[in-house]
């Protein structure tokens, strides 16, 4: 049965179409409670946009659930800890709506500036009357732009083609890179001091809240006009009102409130007001690629591939592309670890060698992390839980990189087990894009080549004649047909490693036998095939 996703709002269709060949896809209404509850009992995945919620006892009541995806860019809606509790990935889609959002950021600030909105509802009313809505230019004005994030990037680099100048506050990014961006950086104080126009480009988080209020409003310069388009209660209203009233500020576009819906603010009662009811995101543009971005998530979840846009994801954030081959081989390392070290290690080390390391290669450490815990429990392992699982079982993961190596990329995963043994197996990706071809390089001190791929046995043993031909007729026997094998040895009689890729999986006691008539010392299966 194909896994099964929940739609709980509007999609666009194209982000259907994305699923449709793959998943079950079903819709419910997600604003009637008991309805999403009883479909959620059913679902691997469910999408919503801001009017379902998420929160702990529909993530309950979903007891196969895997991604939770939200079609735009905040999460207000979904109870994110309850989510990774449960080791269920959250995904939404935090690029969808950036241009639109700066595009309404820049449309707020010049109809404040030429008092478009007033203007227009006298002349619908019946009234001509020039003089009184007469504005202001933005040319040769200083804009302060309070947060520079992807979304205030783009709303500066908008603006500045008005002739405007730039300043910024933002404490986490780097006065290089908003000189490269043409913005000069400067404190809060001073942007509000300095600035013509202010526009608010900031996340909600405890930090931000009431950011710019009374105290704030004191200091402007006189005359200033306010945009946020960002996140309700970054301003306080009440506050920003009185200002008004008070005329230190000339005018406000408001497009976020503290608490929505939102049909009755102090602010609405000022002409000089623009006022929007939440529209950043409400283009047919933004909700298409919000649609499209977290249908692609899905899929990608579904799959059990790695999610950039996965909230709750230690390693989240965009992969490079050169990367990206390496997870699934990382994962495959951390599987062939386990096997060949037949239960969990004290600590693990991932190691990344080669010119893939001037990359920010953290995720490769995620992808070992689950592949290290993939036979070891009973609950499914995610990109999520897989950091919790290791956490859980004492389990130190740590990651180390270095450019020089003879290889372009070299992965290894080393570990030492609580009887003080240590345990290594090593591997790289060859060809082309899009025909790469995984390998093993290494296991446990034995130089090999082979197909990181299907299901890989692993028996250790004193070099002598026939055992290669012992254990390939004990599996022919046994109608296991052998695809691949290589053997490795130290020194002739000393100890060897046979590695073999077989078409399906042995046994215990099958493996048992074989480990048996040769006298083997170890003997490990490790299944590498693609979930």
């Amino acid at each position: 049965m194909n896994p099964v996703v929940l739609i709980a709002e509007e999609l666009a269709p194209a982000a259907i179409e994305v699923l449709a060949h793959d998943f079950d896809v079903r819709h419910v209404d997600g604003t009637d409670r008991p309805a999403l509850l009883s479909a959620l009992a059913e679902a691997d995945a469910v999408i919503v946009r801001s009017a379902t919620q998420i929160d702990a006892e529909a993530v309950a009541a979903a007891p196969r659930l895997k991604v939770v995806a939200r079609a735009g860019v905040g999460l207000d809606n979904v109870e994110v800890p309850a989510a990774t509790a449960r080791g269920v990935m959250v995904v939404n889609a935090p690029t969808s709506n950036i241009v639109s959002a700066a595009e309404q950021a820049v449309a707020l600030l010049l109809a404040v500036a030429r008092n478009t909105a007033s203007a227009s509802a006298a002349l619908k009313a019946g009234e001509w009357k020039r003089s009184k809505y007469t504005g202001v230019e933005i040319q040769g004005k200083t804009v302060g732009v309070v947060g520079l994030g992807r979304i205030g990037v783009l709303f500066a680099s908008r603006i500045a083609a008005f002739g405007t100048r730039l300043i910024a506050y933002d404490p986490y990014i780097q006065p290089a890179r908003a000189a490269q961006l043409g913005v000069r950086l400067v404190g809060l104080e001073e942007l509000l001091r300095e600035s013509d126009f202010i526009s608010i480009h900031l996340p909600k988080t405890p930090e931000t809240v009431g950011l710019i209020g009374e105290k704030e409003l004191a200091i402007v310069k006189p005359g200033v006009r306010i945009v946020n388009a960002a996140r309700g209660g970054l301003v306080d209203e009440q506050a920003l009102a009185d200002a008004i009233a008070e005329g230190r500020v000339a005018g406000a576009g408001v497009d976020v409130y503290a608490k929505e819906p939102c049909t009755s603010s102090p602010l609405f009662a000022f002409d000089n007001v623009v006022a929007t009811p939440h529209l950043g995101a409400s283009t047919h543009e933004a909700q298409d690629k919000a649609g499209l971005a977290v249908a692609k998530s899905v899929k990608l979840a579904l799959q059990g591939e790695f999610v950039p846009d996965a909230v709750n994801v230690q390693a989240g954030g965009v992969v490079a592309e050169d990367v990206r081959p390496l997870l699934p081989l990382a994962e495959k390392l951390g599987r062939a670890f386990t096997a060949v070290a037949g239960g969990v290690a004290a600590s693990v080390t991932v190691e990344v060698r080669g010119e893939i390391a001037n990359h920010d290669v953290s995720v490769l450490k995620l992808a070992a992390t689950k592949g290290l815990f993939s036979s070891v429990v009973e609950e499914q392992v995610t990109y999520v839980n897989a950091p919790h699982l290791a956490a859980e079982r004492g389990v130190e993961v740590t990651l180390t990189s270095q450019p020089e190596s003879d290889q372009p990329s070299l992965v290894s995963v080393r570990g030492a087990l609580p009887d003080g043994r240590t345990v290594s197996v090593s591997g790289t990706v060859v060809g082309a894009p899009g025909r790469e071809v995984r390998k093993l390089t290494e296991v446990d001190g034995f130089d090999v080549e082979i197909g990181a791929e299907g299901i890989l046995l692993f028996l250790r043993y004193v070099d002598r004649p026939g055992v290669v031909g012992t254990v390939g007729t004990l599996l022919g026997e046994a109608g296991i047909n052998i695809a691949a094998m290589q053997v490795a040895r130290r020194e002739a009689g000393g100890e060897t490693l046979m590695t073999l890729t077989v078409d399906q999986a042995l046994g215990a006691d099958l493996l048992t036998s074989a480990a048996e008539s040769i006298g083997a010392t170890a003997a490990s299966a490790a299944d590498l095939r693609d979930e």
